[in-house]
């Protein structure tokens, strides 16, 4: 910036001597352009060691050559030129890097540590796992643990969006997030180098580190706009035997703009895509990533959520499966397996509280077993049996199968009492995600997946893939890369350790940061820093808008630097003005490349976003009322009785007081919000189709019941089974479109 002022600074008052002393102007112009040789030739053999030549060239060549004809004002001109353009391009570097650079200057360094009533001040590298740190309203949480206090957090600084998010006691909470409340308390579960931010420090680092990338798109075009710009010059020399018309030629070729649009554009998608959560290691990679024609995919953890939830609970005859799920909790709420963590998040849904376990025992491979209340639950593997199994365990067996999913089998005194049904879910927004790819050109989406090949193609036709390579080890997933990308430039996305090779040998390697292990994150190319697998189309979209704007940038620049050219070849264009006329090139180039900042501007949602967390919230409370709809429906099938009656009735009840009342909000309030937001008054009215169908189909069982005061009769089963059974489906199908089209738009991720 210095050099620059200094630079105009002399041009201008050689303007202003010119009129009185014309030999005292040149000598300061001959400064001004001899000032700018010395670095610009440090440029040019920084650049030919590393096997590249292009627009410094081409600004020495002008100068030395201005400077032998005696143009001195243009030599000068070129000068301020190429100190413009380069101070220019530094601005963008420095604006593309404040989001990188940000995350550096909020990386805690103090930590405030409980130790039985007192809190001691302590570095963080003293942290240490299991340790209670208190976290101050304003203060960075400084490391990766479980919220003993409930809290309200900024996550802009990993997820780059600003509503603040409510945190309930019991949530994980990651390190570089802010506390916005009140003082929260946090249980470490990691020291301070092994949390989340350290990780994300370093790659802020590497990317910032990275610097603007001149190495691709820039160096093959300068590859033949050099030539053509000497080749030009010395024709227009021979022609005329006029050296000055070779150097307005050289002159109007310098600085070439897309050795600066080129990487101002690159570098400022690098920005806008950390901005959106995805930290890219190097503007090669973004460039890479924009070019895109083959995604590749691990499952587990990546389009599904990576963590078995409960889906259904089956009991015996007679027992109530609140309290099989409540006894189950009290015992799992000791265990660390994730099994047991699904058991516990399903009783908290369903509103369960967890009675006194005692003399509670783990065996690895088999469960855990306890004594509640009296009893003694097993919860794990089924007990062995000599005879043939009871009917409702079959069932469940059969159900299982039909329905890919686990078992977790709950006993009383060694008896099985019911099941747990467990699933590893889609991921809320991996089909809204792997629309976007579509749209944005992608050809081919691969499920490569170590996971058994009927897990893989349920998930797989799901989400609309292309093909699924299952049961596939790391070795099997290289080799499904290498074939990927011999058509093609090939992303592949996953989160484990043995995702790492195959993030290595992609063309571009993106991993999921916030879950995913640390080896996939060193090798991937890119890393997802919140738990959301759309930030991969966002990272795409801007990846390709960044390349096309910096493609834009070079070929505009190109095009008036070859008619500037061709005018001064023909004389049209003297030296002196044929340098302004190129600074003006340049600068619109570089304004037009650094519009990639602004690439995918953040959606307005500061209003709506509260709004959709509340409902999505309300969709986990209700799991337990859609359950007693299928529980109902089961418990018809043995014909009318007083335990299918009650069923009955207690789905009816569970439908009045919480499903009905939440779809009536939905219809009132979320969805004329969505509307509006969606500038779109039809965008509501499949959905709210559904709810229509919802509310007719509850009336229906009201009605079955008030004609049968004195119990069920045998003539109502049919219909009223049939009326259960859809509404469940009703219910389901309902709950996944919200989830997938509308939950997804809140900016930030929906805590469980």
């Amino acid at each position: 910036m210095a050099s620059t002022v200094i630079l105009v600074v002399l041009v201008s008052t050689g303007v202003a001597v010119r009129p009185v002393s014309a030999p005292a102007a040149d000598v300061l112009w001959a400064v001004a352009a001899a000032a700018m040789i010395v670095p610009a030739a440090w440029w040019v053999l920084r650049a030919l060691r590393a096997g590249r030549y292009g627009a410094d060239l081409l600004a020495v060549i002008a100068m030395v050559g201005a400077l032998a004809v005696g143009e001195f004002f243009a030599g000068a001109l070129i000068a301020v030129m190429v100190a413009t353009g380069r101070t220019l391009e530094d601005y963008a570097d420095r604006r593309a890097g404040r989001d990188l650079t940000g995350l550096l200057r909020r990386a805690p360094a103090r930590a405030h540590r409980r130790v039985g009533s007192e809190l001691e001040t302590v570095a963080v590298d003293a942290i240490e796992p299991g340790d209670l740190v208190v976290v101050m309203s304003g203060e960075t949480v400084p490391v990766d643990g479980v919220l003993d206090t409930a809290g309200v957090f900024d996550e802009s600084a990993l997820t780059g969006e600003a509503v603040p998010v409510a945190r309930r006691a019991g949530v994980e909470v990651r390190s570089g997030v802010v506390n916005v409340g009140a003082a929260a308390d946090l249980r470490a579960r990691a020291t301070a180098a092994g949390s989340t931010y350290a990780g994300i420090v370093t790659l802020a680092r590497q990317a910032a580190a990275a610097g603007a990338p001149v190495a691709r798109l820039a160096d093959r075009v300068a590859a033949w706009f050099l030539p053509v710009a000497v080749l030009l010059a010395g024709v227009a020399w021979f022609a005329t035997g006029d050296p000055v018309r070779a150097v307005a030629v050289v002159v109007t070729a310098t600085p070439c703009p897309l050795l600066l649009a080129v990487p101002v554009a690159i570098t400022a998608g690098m920005s806008r895509g950390a901005r959106s959560g995805v930290v890219v290691k190097g503007g090669a990679a973004l460039e890479t990533l924009g070019r895109a024609r083959c995604l590749a995919m691990d499952k587990t953890g990546t389009v599904t959520m990576g963590r078995p939830e409960v889906v259904e609970m089956i009991t015996a005859p007679g027992v109530d499966a609140d309290r099989m799920l409540r006894a189950a909790a009290a015992i799992e709420q000791y265990s660390p397996h994730v099994l047991a963590h699904a058991v516990t998040v399903a009783a908290a849904r369903r509103g369960l509280d967890r009675p006194v376990a005692e003399q509670v025992c783990e065996q690895p491979g088999q469960g855990a077993t306890g004594i509640v209340a009296g009893q003694r639950i097993r919860v794990g593997r089924a007990a062995e049996t000599t005879g043939p199994r009871p009917e409702w365990m079959a069932g469940v067996e059969r159900r299982a199968r039909l329905d890919l999913a686990g078992i977790i089998w709950i006993s009383v005194d060694d008896v099985p009492k019911a099941a747990a049904l467990v699933r590893d879910p889609l991921r809320s927004d991996a089909a809204r995600t792997m629309r976007r790819l579509r749209t944005a050109g992608l050809r081919r989406l691969v499920l490569l997946t170590g996971d058994r090949v009927d897990n893989a193609v349920d998930v797989a036709d799901m989400l609309g893939l292309t093909e699924v390579i299952a049961d596939a080890d790391p070795a099997d997933k290289i080799a499904a890369i290498r074939a990927e990308r011999r058509d093609g430039v090939t992303v592949m996305v996953g989160d484990g350790v043995n995702d790492a090779p195959a993030l290595a040998a992609a063309d571009v390697g993106v991993a999921l940061g916030s879950r995913g292990s640390t080896a996939a994150a060193q090798v991937a190319d890119a890393v997802i820093l919140d738990d959301r697998i759309d930030r991969l189309a966002d990272a795409v979209e801007i990846a390709q808008r960044a390349r096309r704007i910096a493609v834009q940038s070079a070929v505009i620049g190109m095009v008036l630097s070859l008619v500037a050219m061709v005018a001064a070849a023909f004389g049209l264009l003297p030296p002196a003005p044929g340098a302004l006329v190129q600074e003006g090139i340049d600068v619109a180039v570089i304004l037009n490349a650094l519009r990639a900042v602004r690439i995918g501007g953040n959606r307005r949602g500061a209003t709506i976003d509260p709004l959709i967390a509340r409902f999505a919230r309300e969709h986990e409370r209700l799991h337990a009322a859609r359950a007693t709809v299928r529980t109902a429906a089961r418990s018809l099938a043995d014909g009318p009785g007083p335990a299918a009656d009650a069923a009955v009735r207690h789905a009816l009840q569970a439908l009045t007081a919480d499903v009905l009342p939440h779809e009536h909000a939905e219809e009132t309030e979320l969805y004329p919000a969505l509307a509006d937001y969606l500038r779109d008054p039809e965008a509501m009215v499949t959905m709210s189709r559904e709810h229509t169908e919802i509310h007719r189909m509850v009336e229906r069982i009201r009605r079955h019941l008030d004609s049968a005061p004195g119990g069920l009769r045998a003539d109502q089963i049919e219909d009223l089974r049939a009326t259960l059974y859809g509404l469940d489906a009703v219910l389901t199908l309902h709950f996944a479109q919200e989830d997938e089209a509308l939950f997804t738009l809140a900016h930030a991720p929906l805590g469980r």
